[in-house]
């Protein structure tokens, strides 16, 4: 304890999803417990970083779930196309996370806007080979499967339910016009650099120029942690394109590449990745609103991330 002002909190994450509000009382419990020691409270924080993670990879981790269950038992010749079911599938988990209140509809909004951007990149990407979706389907849009929206709206809407399980502030963040510029500039060369020359580098330049300084604040219990946003975003990307694997481990789309014999996608695309998920944070932020309450690190008590 250092003395200085503590960092202000809000209430529980949980408490803003009613099937999670009973579960709060025992969590103080387990909490004041595991203070008791710092080998408790690194253990009890670790954890709950990981349940909260969990819990904000809901959606994702259920769309993912069903790419791998569909690939393993759902059956051959079935009247209803395997693609169609996950397009179904996903709407009925939507409705069923709203109707349950374990989504907000800020973060509904969240995924319909990502449904309309990803959708319209797949469009323009199958019909230059980049990759394509093998199995007949008749939810589609050209060679595009409508279930691949949702796969975008995955990153949208873990990025929204992390920001309100951890409360994010953010100190030193670059203003929003300027992420949409770059947003735009990186969506813009995902069907230019087909034409033109790829001005990736450029935008990984300037990625790391405007967040070079940004840090991200995230409560994982009462104490705040923190760590340079633009690392957080990296480990995303990370986790975005292992989850990419598991997808083409399934069949549900597949690279050129890949249907010469090579199973694992290519680290290329992770660079892809990182610069997607500029433009998922940018919307995120652009619908939540950034926080800045975090002023510098040496003015407030919080603790470094382990």
């Amino acid at each position: 304890m250092t003395g200085k002002t503590p960092f202000p909190y809000a209430e529980s994450a949980a408490a803003r999803w009613s099937p999670l509000v009973r579960f709060i009382r025992t969590d103080e419990r387990i909490a004041t417990w595991a203070s008791q020691s710092p080998a408790r409270t690194f253990g009890y924080e670790f954890v709950r970083f990981g349940v909260k993670q969990a819990w904000a990879c809901l959606f994702g981790g259920l769309m993912l779930g069903l790419l791998i269950a569909t690939h393993l038992f759902y059956p051959r010749g079935a009247s209803l196309a395997r693609y169609d079911f996950l397009v179904l599938a996903a709407v009925v988990i939507q409705i069923v996370m709203l109707a349950g209140k374990l989504e907000t509809y800020e973060e509904a909004k969240v995924i319909l806007i990502f449904h309309f951007v990803g959708t319209a990149m797949e469009i323009f990407k199958t019909s230059v080979g980049s990759w394509i979706y093998p199995e007949p389907s008749l939810l589609r849009i050209g060679g595009v499967p409508l279930f691949t929206g949702f796969m975008y709206a995955c990153v949208g809407s873990y990025i929204a339910r992390a920001w309100r399980l951890f409360d994010f502030r953010f100190s030193w963040h670059p203003p929003i016009w300027s992420l949409f510029v770059l947003s735009a500039a990186i969506y813009a060369n995902f069907f230019a650099h087909h034409y033109l020359p790829d001005i990736r580098p450029l935008l990984f330049v300037v990625a790391a120029l405007l967040f070079a300084r940004a840090w991200i604040f995230y409560r994982i219990h009462h104490s705040y942690r923190r760590m340079p946003l633009l690392l957080g975003l990296v480990l995303v990307s990370m986790f975005i394109w292992i989850a990419e694997n598991v997808g083409t481990f399934t069949a549900s789309w597949m690279y050129p590449n890949q249907s010469a014999g090579a199973p694992i996608v290519s680290l290329g695309k992770l660079g892809a990745w990182f610069l997607l998920m500029i433009i998922s944070y940018t919307l995120v932020a652009a619908v939540n609103g950034v926080n800045k309450r975090a002023r510098p690190w040496d003015d407030i008590e919080i603790h470094p991330a382990r």
